[in-house]
């Protein structure tokens, strides 16, 4: 097996985020593998292009584009083509294929998805609305929501809040505490737009743990003690059953898997644009 690192580079005339996407989905396969990526955004002239495919060359790099200028897609193609380079050009089969079914030719703008347009509006206010109704701050917040995210502390309410108005949608979430108050409001949300997180006991101990270490706090507390944590979760679970809402176990599952089984679950439209 090679030693020599693995070099990607990302070339894009805009922010580049779908193929450093997609390229570090590729990587995650890889976890024992030296892949560096290497990122070169807002590429729009020539020369600029040039140096940075030359760069490309000098490593045996793998190229991922996303460009929209015709000029420069052909001419990263050509070079990657001549001089033995991985290409994958991401946009442009799609486009082409487009435009050959509806006749319609595509504007060619470099950062389209990214223009203030009424999209991008209606993030920042998700994303204000998440930042405003995070855990349980104020519970009118519930009735306004896309989504009611509910969960003991450490199943990611917060981040997967975070996530998903990213997605342009509006979600306020509350951490249960068998000891606490379940706001009136809760029960006056429908139960298809409200998702009970839950988790594995010795997972949730270990992270609360590993919380208490980051703090560094004794680790062995009543916070991460796993009987305790077993309490939680079934109230957590009660719960849950009396609302009628969707379950979904995070304990194998990242940030965005979980999303996408909210999106799934409740048909929601994902609305979130990259580039």
């Amino acid at each position: 097996m090679s030693t020599e690192p693995i070099h990607i580079y990302i070339i894009s005339d805009s922010a580049g985020e779908t193929a450093s996407k997609l390229a570090q989905a590729s990587i995650a396969q890889y976890s024992t593998l030296d892949i560096q990526l290497i990122r070169k955004t807002f590429v729009s002239d020539m020369a600029t292009l040039l140096r940075s495919l030359n760069d490309a060359k000098k490593q045996d790099a793998l190229v991922l584009h996303t460009i929209v200028s015709e000029e420069l897609v052909t001419t990263t193609n050509h070079f990657c083509q001549e001089n033995n380079l991985f290409c994958l050009d991401i946009m442009s089969p799609v486009v082409a294929e487009i435009y050959k079914r509806s006749h319609v030719k595509p504007s060619r703008i470099p950062g389209a998805m990214h223009s203030l347009d009424k999209n991008y509006f209606k993030r920042i206010e998700a994303m204000e609305f998440a930042v405003k109704y995070d855990d349980g701050k104020d519970p009118r917040g519930f009735l306004e929501a896309d989504v009611v995210l509910l969960g003991v502390s450490r199943t990611s309410k917060t981040p997967l809040s975070l996530f998903l108005a990213n997605k342009n949608l509006k979600v306020a979430n509350l951490p249960l505490i068998p000891e606490a108050h379940i706001p009136k409001q809760l029960w006056e949300v429908n139960p298809h737009r409200i998702v009970g997180l839950t988790n594995d006991p010795s997972v949730l101990n270990k992270i609360r743990k590993e919380r208490m270490k980051a703090y560094g706090l004794n680790p062995d507390t009543a916070y991460s003690d796993i009987e305790k944590i077993k309490i939680e979760l079934a109230f957590a679970q009660a719960l849950y059953e009396k609302l009628d809402c969707i379950q979904i176990n995070v304990a194998q599952l990242s940030i965005e898997e979980t999303a996408s089984i909210i999106l799934s679950e409740l048909s929601l439209e994902d609305h979130s644009y990259y580039s």
